[in-house]
């Protein structure tokens, strides 16, 4: 995704928020698949952090990404608690934002 993609999202998308991260989403007319985009403030903590932080996520979303709309433009800011929380809760609240985009 490139930056205006990213600006067209938080302008025109819904808004998402939970414990372990914000997203923003938006349908598109073109069905190539779904787009992801991630971004992480440098306030979540230096490179390797953020890093990790992204990694995590990345991951939760690779496990799931079946269940998203192949019409669905995603973007995902994680928060702090990402890094420290179990993997199972990042998977459960990301399914719990791909069931909520296929539902708008």
């Amino acid at each position: 995704m490139r930056s205006a993609d990213f600006r067209r999202v938080y302008e025109h998308g819904a808004k998402y928020s939970g414990p372990l991260f914000a997203a923003f989403w938006m349908r598109r007319a073109k069905t190539e698949g779904p787009r992801v985009g991630f971004t992480l403030p440098r306030s979540l903590g230096k490179a390797v952090v953020r890093n990790r932080i992204k990694r995590r996520v990345r991951e939760a979303v690779r496990l799931r990404l079946d269940q998203l709309s192949p019409q669905c433009e995603l973007v995902i800011n994680p928060r702090r608690k990402a890094l420290d929380a179990p993997f199972p809760d990042l998977e459960r609240e990301v399914e719990k934002l791909f069931f909520r985009c296929a539902g708008s």
